[in-house]
């Protein structure tokens, strides 16, 4: 059984890694951002950003090399709003990727 001591600071690694993820996405984001859309957890990327699927693409191998995971291709094409064209289903998908991992 877990104590609260160690839940506690898995509840914290995993809190840092959610903004870690968020951070990375959002700095790949920030050049393609449209004028007065902030982007955040809720952003959806093709309402927000300017941004096209080869950046996207880009954008994901770069997510790949950063947190060294596979995202699976299928999930990026599909594009539904449970994987990848909101902002913080992407983080979702990322953080779920490696905790996996694990």
């Amino acid at each position: 059984m877990q104590t609260a001591q160690e839940f506690a600071t898995a509840k914290v690694e995993h809190v840092a890694l959610q903004m870690d993820v968020l951070q990375e996405i959002r700095r790949h984001l920030a050049p393609f951002s449209v004028e007065g859309h902030p982007i955040s957890g809720e952003t959806v990327i093709s309402d927000a950003t300017t941004v096209d699927s080869l950046t996207i693409m880009d954008m994901v191998m770069e997510l790949e090399d950063r947190f060294d995971v596979t995202i699976p291709m299928n999930l990026v094409a599909e594009r539904s709003e449970e994987h990848t064209s909101e902002l913080q289903s992407l983080r979702h998908l990322v953080c779920r990727l490696l905790l996996e991992k694990k």
